[in-house]
């Protein structure tokens, strides 16, 4: 008895991005001749770095307006990889690849992972980190970006002042005492040593993004004794299978392109058919 030969197949491949990891994919993706990969960004950060293949900016209206750009654009692929909390756009993408059939891959980098000499405070959101602020510390390092500094606005943490590190300037509603430090990653741990010094910071504030471009701030803190708020992400959607690398990724979709090519495990030739999402 002869075994099937998978036969070439050409995928549209739809990566929520906006993060490294997501970039990395496309980039690996895009020397993929079987595969047409298109980067979606939702176009908060001025000057994004592109990935290669196509792209486009901007939200898509919601759950339905995904599940309808998915058919439209007949994409038989969707990958969330978007920043680990993007909780909105990780339940959008759950629920439109279920109305449009498509399989899920959701890409995301492990957390970190507290290590001896950490004085970490754990707390599930920025405004129970704000809440925890004024026990610990006075002049606090935020490092959770630009968008809900409104957490930190509020007139009991007016005695507190904040060094705010963002790629882009925030907006209002913002601390009442801050000064503002524009930067992208990745950082460098002699850079972080300096901050934490020059600025005389006694808390550090950050979301557990997980990755390396942005840990030396945790080393640092470690070192200089200064307790750490961080704030834990929220669960990937239920039943959505997780990556944890763009190289894993990668594999998701080869194996998703050779069932393609071998006809599918339902014979359907579809990798896009209902049932297919693990």
């Amino acid at each position: 008895m002869s075994v099937p030969v998978p036969v070439p197949v050409h995928v549209h491949v739809l990566v929520l991005g906006g993060t490294t990891e997501a970039r990395r994919l496309a980039e690996s993706l895009a020397g993929d001749r079987r595969v047409r990969v298109t980067t979606s960004l939702a176009g908060r950060v001025a000057a994004p770095r592109l990935p290669p293949g196509d792209v486009r900016v901007g939200g898509f209206g919601g759950v339905d307006g995904l599940a309808a750009w998915v058919r439209e654009h007949r994409v038989g692929l969707l990958i969330d990889a978007t920043h680990p909390f993007a909780a909105t756009m990780s339940r959008n993408a759950a629920e439109a690849a279920a109305q449009a059939h498509v399989p899920l891959l959701a890409l995301r980098r492990p957390g970190w992972v507290a290590q001896e000499g950490d004085r970490w405070h754990s707390v599930a959101s920025l405004a129970e980190a704000a809440e925890l602020l004024p026990a610990l510390g006075e002049r606090v390092f935020l490092t959770t970006g630009r968008m809900g500094l409104a957490a930190f606005a509020g007139a009991g943490l007016d005695a507190l002042w904040f060094l705010v590190r963002s790629v882009d300037a925030p907006e209002p509603p913002c601390p009442a005492r801050m000064d503002v430090l524009l930067d992208r990653g990745p950082f460098e741990l002699e850079g972080e040593r300096e901050i934490l010094r020059h600025h005389r910071i006694d808390v550090l504030v950050t979301k557990d993004s997980g990755g390396a471009a942005t840990a030396p701030k945790l080393t640092a803190a470690r070192e200089a004794g200064i307790p750490v708020v961080v704030v834990r992400r929220p669960p990937v959607p239920e039943g959505v299978p997780v990556a944890a690398t763009p190289d894993e990724a990668v594999e998701w979709v080869v194996r998703k392109l050779y069932a393609e090519g071998s006809g599918g495990a339902d014979g359907s030739g579809s990798a896009g058919g209902p049932g297919a999402s693990g």
